[in-house]
């Protein structure tokens, strides 16, 4: 696959870096919050453009209220959304999609640190119009 087709590519690749580097620190079981304070200590450090627990809100089907927050959105467009469960399925998929959709942007990673081998995934929505 060609970097040119990668949304983001060079953010996308730093950022995953920083995930490993925060699982192999921290290993599988500690808490979301632990990880959220450990990712965001790394972007601090490596000057990376963040904000944390941004609240989002919609006039949309998508989002019924106000409460809902992604954990992070770094460099302005792309959403991280943090899990410490032991399986990340479709109701977390949905979850950044539905973020994704509500703020117009193209990529969210969904982050599920409680896997012992961690598997980053990349949550494309292609209607945006940025």
């Amino acid at each position: 696959m060609s970097l040119e087709k990668v949304i983001y590519a060079q953010e996308s690749y730093k950022l995953t870096g920083i995930f490993f580097k925060v699982h192999n620190e921290l290993g599988c079981y500690c808490k979301e919050s632990q990880y959220s304070n450990a990712l965001e200590k790394l972007f601090v450090e490596n000057s990376i453009p963040y904000k944390k627990e941004l609240c989002i809100k919609s006039d949309s089907e998508l989002i019924k209220d106000n409460s809902n927050r992604i954990d992070f959105l770094v460099y302005d467009k792309i959403v991280i959304e943090i899990k410490a469960i032991k399986f990340a399925g479709r109701e977390e998929y949905n979850q950044v999609q539905r973020y994704l959709k509500a703020m117009n942007l193209k990529l969210g990673l969904l982050i599920n640190f409680h896997q012992r081998y961690l598997k980053p995934k990349r949550i494309i929505n292609s209607n945006a119009k940025e």
